[in-house]
Parts: structure tokens; sequence; C-alpha cells
């Protein structure tokens, strides 16, 4: 795998392990949360890695069934975009 796309990925896990422990502080401390759907775009733009590390390590957003199955859609989404990426379909427009 290119390492620009790794290092967008560990990038985007980074925000997105921040972004959940920042709404499970706010959801603790009964102050403003950050809305679902951000925390689905950061998983569906590669931080999904990050997300689900969250959820374990923080055992946030991990029982609710209606995120969870929101959260898995991203990551086939993501994962399917990845595999047409690194095919032969995607690899010219990441080797420009």
């Amino acid at each position: 795998m290119p390492a620009l796309i790794l290092g967008l990925y560990l990038g985007a896990s980074v925000v997105a392990f921040i972004a959940y422990g920042f709404d499970k502080s706010a959801a603790v401390h009964n102050r403003w949360r950050t809305p679902e759907r951000t925390l689905h775009l950061v998983a569906l733009l590669g931080g999904w890695p990050g997300a689900l590390a969250a959820q374990r390590l923080l055992r946030h957003k991990s029982a609710k069934p209606s995120f969870q199955m929101m959260f898995w859609l991203t990551v086939l989404l993501n994962c399917g975009a990845l595999g047409w990426l690194l095919s032969a379909g995607g690899v010219p427009l990441w080797q420009r």
C-alpha cells in the first residue's frame, strides 16, 4: 500500500480517536456533543480504524445499534473504495 494512503489512514484515525474522546467527555459532563454524522464522516474518510479503537478502548458508541449499523456501513464503503483505489482502475489517481 502506498505510503500516502497509509499516512491518510493514520491521520484520519488519530482525528477519529480524538473526536470520540471529546464526545465521550462531553457525554459524561453534559456538554455539547459531536454530531454522529461527523463521527461517521471521519470513519468514512479513512478514520474507521481509530474510531473502532476508540469504541473499544473508551467504550463509547459501542452499544447503540443504529450507530453501529451505520458505522459498519461506512467501514464497508471505505474498504470498497480503497479496494477500487488500489485496483487497476484507481491506481492512476494516486500515482499522479
